[in-house]
């Protein structure tokens, strides 16, 4: 999936197969997120004017690429995960047992299916410190880019959250559920008030 062109890769999204979805989608812009403060971060290398950021441009640079190729990953890992989830409501339900194992396989596929999109949103929001970086000591003439990547940001971890927590609704493991829920709920606070905080640099 990830080798798909980005016309592909919309036609998949739009057809009337479920995946990829949201969950990929949100992937994606996580992955553009941390491409564009890697690009930021390389327009300010090697620029007198930016030299006492040098080094911090540079930890930028290596720490979005390990982030973008991470969360490029995750763009097939969430179509994987719901389509297990979809594989265990298939499974035969005449029989006592089969309804004992089809209820096991659909609660673990769903804790999957909650897993995936929970590490995507975390993530995405390491990609916020280097948008951070990028729009407040990174080259000037980039700063846009800079702020389009702290936003992305932010939209790749509150869409990955809302897949968190759909899946979490079919979920009967009452501890899993409310530590999910903890961690969604936090992060999406602390992500909303980041995105916020990095704008303000803007000039505009």
């Amino acid at each position: 999936m990830k080798n798909m062109t980005v016309s592909r890769f919309a036609d998949s999204v739009a057809s009337k197969d479920p995946v990829p979805g949201g969950g990929s989608v949100a992937a994606v812009c996580g992955t553009l997120s941390a491409a564009l403060s890697e690009m930021v971060a390389g327009l300010t290398l090697g620029k007198k004017k930016y030299a006492e950021f040098e080094d911090e441009m540079k930890e930028v640079k290596e720490r979005a690429l390990v982030l973008r190729n991470k969360l490029i990953d995750y763009i097939e890992k969430d179509s994987i995960a719901y389509n297990k989830v979809m594989d265990a409501y298939r499974l035969p339900k005449e029989t006592e047992e089969e309804k004992a194992l089809r209820n096991q396989v659909i609660e673990e596929s769903s804790k999957l299916a909650a897993t995936v999109p929970l590490e995507v949103a975390f993530t995405s929001y390491e990609i916020l410190p280097l948008a951070e970086a990028a729009v407040a000591r990174g080259n000037s003439n980039a700063i846009t880019d800079g702020l389009v990547a702290a936003m992305l940001a932010r939209t790749a971890v509150l869409s990955a959250i809302l897949n968190v927590r759909i899946n979490l609704g079919t979920i009967n493991d009452e501890e899993f559920v409310s530590e999910y829920k903890t961690k969604s709920d936090e992060l999406e606070a602390n992500t909303i008030a980041y995105e916020k905080k990095i704008l303000e640099y803007s000039p505009f």
